[in-house]
């Protein structure tokens, strides 16, 4: 089996990451010496050996100017790995970190990899951040905030509860997955004094989807740290973002819900401010490797 591995933006982080799990140690390590090889796929000339070159990197004095050619070439990896997951030519994806900036002046009208990734392949996706202590799946995502209520509905909320169960069970096996609702608004709108969208749709949201809540942001991920939960679904992007990293920055994971083959990725962005410094930490990074072997593997 192939894992297809994308360098990310080739200003950051992303070909150290790559680099650091390409050594034959950590990667038997990371993949429990199961028979899985890595298909590198990015820039040339960027830090790390390149199996499936989609254009040439030189390294210039100035990011900035660079930062449409880098987040092309972020994007023509991002393509060519689904190509090759869509025909079963690799069995999953591990993507580096991108500059969502950099992307869309590289031409990709996507506000980030879950969104770019669902379009290519064809379906409806969701975001989880996942670690051994915490599960979060976002219902929106990259939207301004003053969007939230109105993109919180009914039907996406049935969406994401349904995604969510589904990856649950194929993903982690857990056969009846307990998944909680937290509230969009303060105390969960105190019966309609701080908002009335947590009485007038989540709650009837949640029962339909046979969901728990809408539960208070203040006290369900802590609730959920205690193992009463197995995942938490989030109205809010920086809501549930800030719950999993304050738990576990640097061991959680992206991961795809959704597509037809496994997607993970480390749970932060592309640090070019410490780009070849020596200073990235590759934890996240080789637990998103680590997962998706996992999935990999039949059984």
């Amino acid at each position: 089996m192939r894992l297809a591995i994308t360098l990310g933006d080739p200003r950051g982080v992303g070909p150290e990451l790559v680099a650091g799990v390409l050594d034959p140690a950590v990667w038997n390590d990371l993949t429990a010496g199961a028979d899985t090889e890595p298909y590198v796929i990015g820039a040339e000339q960027s830090m790390c050996p390149v199996h499936d070159p989609v254009g040439t990197w030189t390294v210039s004095a100035n990011a900035e100017a660079d930062r449409a050619l880098a987040g092309k070439l972020s994007g023509l990896a991002i393509e060519r790995a689904v190509q090759l997951a869509l025909k079963g030519e690799v069995g999953g994806i591990v993507t580096a970190p991108i500059d969502k900036r950099a992307l869309a002046d590289g031409g990709y009208n996507w506000p980030g990899h879950t969104e770019m990734l669902g379009s290519l392949a064809g379906c409806e996706t969701t975001m989880m951040l996942a670690s051994d202590r915490l599960r979060v799946v976002l219902i929106t995502t990259h939207i301004p905030l003053r969007d939230v209520s109105d993109a919180t509905s009914a039907q996406l909320i049935a969406a994401t509860a349904q995604r969510t169960r589904e990856g649950l069970r194929a993903l982690y096996g857990i056969a009846e997955p307990r998944i909680a609702l937290c509230a969009l608004n303060p105390h969960a709108g105190d019966h309609g004094r701080f908002g009335d969208e947590d009485d007038r749709i989540l709650a009837p949201a949640a029962r339909s989807a046979g969901l728990i809540g809408p539960l208070p942001a203040d006290t369900v991920f802590v609730r959920a740290l205690k193992g009463e939960f197995d995942a938490v679904l989030a109205p809010v992007h920086d809501v549930g973002m800030t719950a999993i990293k304050v738990a576990s920055f640097g061991s959680a994971v992206n991961v795809t819900l959704g597509l037809p083959f496994p997607r993970t990725s480390p749970d932060h962005g592309t640090a070019i401010d410490i780009a070849g410094t020596g200073r990235v930490d590759h934890s996240s990074f080789r637990e998103a490797v680590r997962l998706a072997a996992r999935l990999l593997r039949p059984g």
